[in-house]
Formats: C-alpha cells, structure tokens, sequence
C-alpha cells in the first residue's frame, strides 16, 4: 500500500523563500519513495512524501518550523493511494 504524507506551512509575510529553504533542509530518518516540494501563493510551502506502509504506520514527518518562522500552526493530512 502506498501512504502519502503532506505537509503544509504558511510562512510569515515575505518569508516564503526562507521557509522554503527551511523545508528542503529537512532531513528524514528513513528515505520515503518518493518526496516533492511545492510553494503557492501567500508563502505557503507544501511537502508531500509517498511510503510503502501501512495507512497507520508510525511515519516520519517533517518538525513544526520555528514559530517565528510560520503564522500558523503545519497542517498534516495523510493520504492512502487507490491508484489512477
């Protein structure tokens, strides 16, 4: 089964290029499938993993970001694939 993971965080206004930077940074202790990074308007950035496990496998995620960093607490949604 293949287990998606995403990740969203707003930054603080005209921050979005350091957390972006702060996203990509981010080492995980085990290496997903597949890992993708994505931005969006408002300083938003978007990180999505893709796993071979279980829908309620203990995963790892990225960490909040300093909170001076975001405006907001990260969003967190996990995904179960039914392919295409």
């Amino acid at each position: 089964m293949t287990v998606t993971l995403m990740w969203e965080a707003r930054a603080e206004p005209g921050r979005g290029a350091e957390l972006l930077e702060w996203a990509r940074a981010q080492e995980l202790p085990e290496r997903p499938l597949r890992r993708e990074t994505f931005t969006a308007p408002q300083d938003r950035v978007l990180v999505m993993t893709w796993w071979d496990a279980p829908y309620d496998a203990g995963l790892p995620e990225l960490p909040e970001p300093a909170a001076g960093l975001v405006v907001r607490a990260v969003h967190r949604w996990r995904f179960e694939s039914h392919g295409t």
